[in-house]
């Protein structure tokens, strides 16, 4: 079996979840869920061997081979470990979500299936090699998020974060979408693998910086990074399984595989570096300063959550000073963002989910209203602060080692002489031990406030108590994992973290083996990162003791100069404006949209004719016009008058209908039978249709026609008439390409085994195109007989309440 097809098995699964919550009401749906991301999981971990060895796996599934678009799934070092973390987290949150999510009052059937087909999307994007396919899977992670952000789309806050998330991350889509095209223009691919081994070709390109600076707009706004990050603290409103999986290892992490998938195609930029390090460090320093103001237990993980992205994104860009460097050193920043993006899924994970506990168990997130919980929930209290001092970066945790690294990775940029690294690159470790320190505090903000100290006077919505086990065991594993990988972190390294480094840096590296990396907790006392780490813990606990006095100097910066009142300000402005706009020209009369549109498209034309010069007519090759042609133009034009003066409906419609018949004959004149015949046909189901519309149509007295509008009328049509026909003179006179007719003519019979040419074109030419028009008349059809049904119901319930 194509091992691509396992990407699309959590949507296959997905069908089956409606029914099984409809009929299996004893069990929980998660139950019949939790298998499919374990055995996701445990297959994807056969790969390991593989990947270890500097190899990768291959499977195409063709999806339009014409125009070089397929879905190829491509397992090497980066996208196997994110396949291992979005199926491996994605299995702990299901098993977490059986226990946080009640069956009884949720509806656990919207649920599943919004989280499984997540899932296929987040594979996708982390298994595409083709850029078209990856979009197609981006923004299906857009929409499945949508869906699980709004999950209690009763709550206006659910439905506002749901919309404003989809909306910054579709507009970063469509940014991603014009760069992936124009990467194919300049490569004539859309393979990622085709494109990076001629990478070195692009970098004079006149596209490429654009393409760049697309692509990272893409990556920054699912990523979260400044200024874009405004949604995701608004996406907290979603359950807490969502935020533990979407927002701690999947959906923001999906930036960051972007830009570390194209690095070795825009690494050679300037442009590249300074962005993606330049707004990681600003996004580090933001997330981590706005954390401590928040007082919502998921707040702060959300301002976190884009602290410890923007420290991820910063190690990305040093890493990829390595193209110009032969340092160790940048490599080594490459190893420690793909070493910190797997310590975050694990300390924020385990932290969302007690977030949520604490949630479920007291009633509130409310930080003000907590505290001295240690006692009553001394096991969600110790996994608490497991996570949050492996965020702060404190030993013996998984976050230290990473947080070590970064540390040392900001202080070596300046060392780099290229660029003017060598001049601001000093800003680069002020910053981030400034935001280091601010990440301390937010850390022993968040679990010390909510579990230390002495119990709130005012009752809690609910008696706390410790959660029951089955809601214990998913942040349990994980807290343990941020244990055991600081005492083994090069055997992560060997097994995970070197396999992506080499494939993030294919010209650098052909073996995993070759990275020569060791990680280690203790590097001497003439190491300067000791001393900024000594620096920050004393600092951090020195201003988190005093963070009463000076929490309050938050409240200075007022709420109409915050990035989300200008997003809001900006939506409104634009609802507004746009309703203003609209209410110009929406006047409910069909009457003006024709004259809009006919206006629009005749002014638009005949400026086109004039710009490229086209008003040539060749009348050499025009038939000869018969006295049969002349009568059926007289009567044709007779029937249009008809149907202008008529005073009533039926009139109308018989004038309606000779014209149609006199355009059919004008096809038998001109030797056309297959047109003819169409042409008659249509024509005779118009007429029927009319007729049998009879009564249901407005008397023509009724239309408020004035002279005036007659006029304008007449000036609308004559224009329409003259642009048409100037068209089809010049379309005749100039001919650019030679006329399709004569392929048909040539193979109508021999391809498609027809006679009646139109008939042919219609059914098998363009056969898709017919299916379509039928499936949407079909559609049309269907709503016209819902809404005709429907104001009968109305009609029947006035009538019995009369």
């Amino acid at each position: 079996m194509e091992f691509v097809l396992l990407i699309f098995l959590p949507i296959a699964a997905a069908l089956f979840i409606p029914s099984l919550y409809r009929s299996v009401k004893g069990i929980h749906t998660g139950w019949f869920v939790l298998f499919i991301p374990v055995l996701l999981f445990l297959y994807y971990t056969t790969f390991i061997g593989t990947t270890m060895d500097g190899g990768h796996a291959v499977s195409e599934l063709q999806w339009i081979p014409s125009l070089g678009i397929s879905i190829v799934s491509y397992l090497d070092g980066l996208s196997l470990l994110f396949s291992l973390l979005i199926t491996g987290i994605g299995a702990l949150v299901v098993l977490y979500s059986i226990f946080y999510l009640d069956k009884t009052r949720e509806k656990l059937g919207n649920f599943y299936v919004y989280l499984l087909i997540f899932m296929s999307a987040m594979l996708g994007v982390v298994q595409s090699d083709n850029v078209i396919s990856l979009y197609l899977f981006w923004e299906l992670t857009s929409i499945s998020s949508f869906l699980l952000i709004g999950y209690w789309y009763t709550r206006d806050r659910s439905r506002f974060g749901a919309l404003k998330s989809m909306m910054i991350t579709v507009f970063g889509g469509l940014m991603m979408l014009g760069g992936f095209i124009l990467l194919g223009i300049m490569g004539g691919s859309f393979s990622i693998r085709e494109l990076i081994a001629q990478s070195s070709t692009f970098v004079g390109h006149e596209f490429f910086t654009l393409a760049l600076v697309l692509i990272l707009l893409g990556a920054f706004t699912k990523s979260a990074q400044f200024p874009f990050y405004i949604w995701l603290p608004d996406a907290m409103e979603a359950p807490t399984p969502v935020s533990a999986y979407l927002h701690s290892a999947t959906m923001v992490k999906a930036g960051l595989y972007v830009v570390a998938r194209f690095t070795p195609i825009f690494a050679a930029s300037e442009v590249w570096i300074w962005l993606v390090t330049g707004i990681g460090l600003l996004t580090l320093f933001w997330g981590s300063f706005f954390a401590v103001k928040q007082t919502d237990l998921k707040a702060i993980l959300a301002f976190s959550t884009v602290s410890q992205l923007g420290l991820i994104m910063s190690l990305l860009g040093a890493g990829a000073i390595t193209f110009h460097s032969n340092e160790k050193m940048f490599t080594f920043a490459m190893f420690a963002a793909i070493f910190h993006l797997i310590n975050h899924a694990t300390f924020k994970g385990s932290l969302f989910m007690i977030a949520g506990i604490v949630d479920h168990e007291t009633g509130t997130r409310d930080i003000r209203k907590l505290g001295g919980l240690m006692s009553i929930m001394p096991i969600s209290f110790t996994v608490a602060f497991i996570g949050s001092m492996s965020m702060a970066g404190v030993p013996p945790f998984n976050g230290f080692l990473s947080k070590e690294m970064f540390l040392t990775a900001m202080l070596a940029i300046g060392n780099f002489e290229m660029f003017n690294f060598d001049t601001w690159g000093i800003l680069f470790p002020i910053v981030a031990w400034i935001a280091s320190v601010f990440t301390f505090i937010y850390s022993c903000y968040f679990v010390f406030r909510t579990f230390a100290g002495k119990r709130k006077d005012e009752p809690l919505p609910v008696q706390p108590h410790e959660a029951p086990i089955g809601m214990l065991v998913s942040p349990m594993i994980l807290a343990s994992l941020v244990v055991t990988i600081f005492f083994i972190p090069n055997l992560v390294g060997k097994w995970l973290v070197k396999p992506a480094v080499t494939a993030i840096q294919p010209y650098q590296y052909s073996h995993p083996s070759e990275v020569a990396i060791h990680v280690s907790a203790w590097h001497g006392f003439d190491a300067p990162e000791l001393w900024m780490t000594v620096a920050v813990i004393l600092i951090g606990a020195l201003l988190y003791l005093s963070l009463a006095q000076w929490q309050k100097f938050y409240a200075v910066q007022p709420n109409y100069l915050t990035l989300n009142a200008l997003y809001d300000s900006t939506m409104l402005f634009s609802e507004k404006g746009m309703n203003r706009i609209s209410r110009l020209y929406m006047t409910g009369l069909i009457r003006s949209y024709l004259i809009y549109t006919f206006a629009f498209l005749s002014i638009l034309t005949i400026v086109v004719l004039f710009m490229k010069d086209a008003f040539v007519v060749d009348m050499d090759s025009f038939s000869d016009i018969s006295t049969y042609g002349v009568i059926n133009a007289i009567i044709l034009l007779l029937a249009v008058a008809f149907v202008l003066l008529s005073k009533t409906r039926l009139s109308a419609i018989i004038s309606l209908g000779a014209v149609g018949y006199s355009v059919a004959l004008f096809f038998v004149i001109f030797k056309a039978p297959d047109l003819a015949l169409t042409q008659l046909v249509i024509e005779t189901i118009s007429v029927a249709l009319f007729l049998l519309a009879f009564q249901h149509l407005p008397k023509l007295s009724d239309h408020g026609e004035t002279k005036p509008n007659k006029l304008l009328n007449a000036i609308i049509a004559l224009g329409v008439g003259v642009t048409v026909t100037l068209v089809a003179l010049s379309a005749h006179s100039t001919k650019l390409v030679d006329s399709i007719s004569q392929y048909y003519k040539d193979t109508v019979k021999t391809e498609a085994g027809g006679g009646n040419i139109v008939n042919v074109i219609l059914v098998d030419y363009r056969g898709f195109d017919t299916l379509f028009e039928i499936a949407v008349l079909a559609i049309a059809g269907f709503g016209i007989f819902s809404m005709i049904k429907l104001r009968l119901a109305r009609k029947e319930n006035t009538d019995e309440n009369k």
